[in-house]
């Protein structure tokens, strides 16, 4: 592995700054069960349809952990190659907020569940190393929902009591593209564990960016905003780039930048100040007198790494290996779970050079047009073998094959009942093809003669001619082989 230098630089009237940026990642923990209750965690359901005594704070009602969440979180941790602290504790985090009913938020603080880690980038100047500051478990709050009534906040408590991952980054971050590719990184780790679906716009991830700007050369931090709740990577980007660039002009004018917590306001694309940015006193943590510390011996996290799936990088070096793939194509594939085994399920028995082609090339096109993902593929991994297959065994000619995998994307039939019913086969008879390549040449004697002369290119000309009078079936290695003895 080898890091290489980025400079991400943003020029003022008084010279380049550089962004420093932290992510604060809120990861839903995939669970049928909330952190301190046996409430349902279903997206979508009606309002306060999944909250239990607990989840609305009735007086009396105790806390009690979910073993199963908090193997999710060192799952998690051990997916980033950090530290699994064996002695965790639950705090409380006072403040107040409507769709908050105790009053307080069930979090760590000082010894959080899981601490240093990191994730590895790959990014088009070479890799870099983020730092994972730590993971810890929470609780998530409440919705308020403030467009049922012009004059009234309703409150929604459904998300009360769901468990939340959140992974706090070191300040490595320097430009957008770089907090798109973590995001992006650390959405695949988590899918690959199946600790968290990362599905963004169901609110199982979203971040609060801490956004610094600092004159290029400069290793002191500036001050900080933080833009909350940002659910889409587009709008971190988008963030950023809006909220270094209202510090450099503060900062320019003379002016200092106060330490806030900001909305970013996705209509006007601009960030607004929300709330004067707290500190940990602010927040009066301190142990949940209802939770007993949390501790497990290292045989639990043993048990849990012996179970461990292949992770993205891991993966990554052995499709290199195992197919000879680029390091490019084979990032491609990783980046999702369900993509790298699409294609593995073909690799493993087909032309591995065609899979890749067909995977990331016509399918992508193809479920991009369409708006699915792969796992949703209208072509299954079986039947995009089978029309490989017919390919590389000359049943078909590359040509024709676009033809039938434009069909397929309709209904997903096989490829090779699709041959047969439009009369597709590609056309291998030497005889049949003398004939038509007989027939080219006598319409276009005038080319033979320039081709004769000298004019090799024309040859190309020749093998299209032919190819589109057997309307895409003549097979094309063999068209060229007669081709160049009729020719010679």
């Amino acid at each position: 592995m080898s890091d290489k230098e980025f400079n991400y630089y943003i020029s003022g009237e008084t010279g380049k700054w550089e962004v420093v940026i932290g992510l604060e990642v809120h990861a839903q923990v995939s669970s049928n069960a909330k952190l301190f209750s046996s409430s349902a965690t279903k997206f979508g359901s009606e309002p306060n349809s999944q909250v239990s005594l607990i989840d609305a704070a009735m007086p009396g009602m105790l806390p009690v952990i979910n073993e199963f969440c908090v193997e999710q979180a060192v799952k998690t941790g051990l997916g980033l190659k950090a530290k699994i602290n064996l002695l965790s504790v639950f705090d409380r985090k006072n403040y107040f907020y409507a769709d908050l009913p105790q009053g307080y938020q069930i979090s760590q603080f000082k010894h959080p569940i899981v601490g240093e880690g990191e994730v590895i980038l790959d990014m088009p100047y070479g890799t870099k190393k983020i730092g994972i500051e730590r993971l810890h478990l929470e609780q998530d709050a409440g919705k308020s929902l403030h467009d049922q009534d012009p004059t009234k906040t309703f409150i929604d408590l459904n998300r009360s009591g769901v468990a939340l991952m959140e992974i706090v980054s070191k300040p490595d971050l320097r430009s957008p593209e770089e907090v798109a590719e973590y995001i992006k990184k650390l959405r695949s780790i988590m899918r690959y564990l199946g600790t968290c679906d990362g599905n963004m716009e169901e609110g199982s991830l979203r971040a609060d960016v801490n956004v610094s700007v600092r004159k290029v050369g400069s290793k002191d931090f500036g001050t900080r905003c933080e833009i909350k709740n940002v659910n889409s990577i587009k709008f971190m980007q988008q963030a950023i780039q809006y909220e270094a660039k209202r510090q450099i002009e503060l900062l320019e004018e003379g002016k200092k930048i106060d330490q806030e917590t900001r909305l970013f306001d996705t209509k006007k694309n601009e960030t607004r100040p929300m709330r004067s940015k707290e500190d940990a006193h602010d927040y009066r943590y301190f142990p949940d007198p209802d939770l007993p510390p949390l501790k497990f011996d290292q045989s639990f996290v043993d048990g849990i790494k012996q179970k461990l799936p292949e992770l993205p990088d891991d993966k990554k070096d052995r499709l290199i290996k195992d197919y000879k793939l680029s390091s490019y194509e084979a990032g491609v594939l990783i980046s999702d779970k369900d993509t790298s085994d699409y294609f593995e399920d073909i690799a493993k028995n087909s032309d591995v050079k065609l899979a890749i082609n067909w995977v990331i090339g016509d399918l992508f096109a193809a479920l991009n047009k369409i708006g699915k993902s792969i796992k949703d593929s209208p072509i299954s991994s079986k039947n995009l073998t089978k029309l490989i297959d017919l390919i590389k065994n000359n049943t078909i000619s590359g040509r024709i094959a676009k033809e039938v995998f434009e069909l397929m994307i309709n209904d997903n039939r096989d490829p090779k009942v699709i041959v047969e019913e439009k009369g597709l086969i590609q056309e291998s008879n030497v005889g049949e093809l003398e004939k038509i390549i007989e027939k080219v040449l006598k319409e276009n004697g005038d080319k033979v003669t320039e081709y004769k002369s000298g004019k090799d290119k024309l040859f190309g000309f020749f093998v299209g001619s032919v190819i589109k009078e057997s309307k895409g079936k003549a097979n094309p290695a063999l068209v060229n082989d007669i081709l160049k003895k009729k020719l010679s």
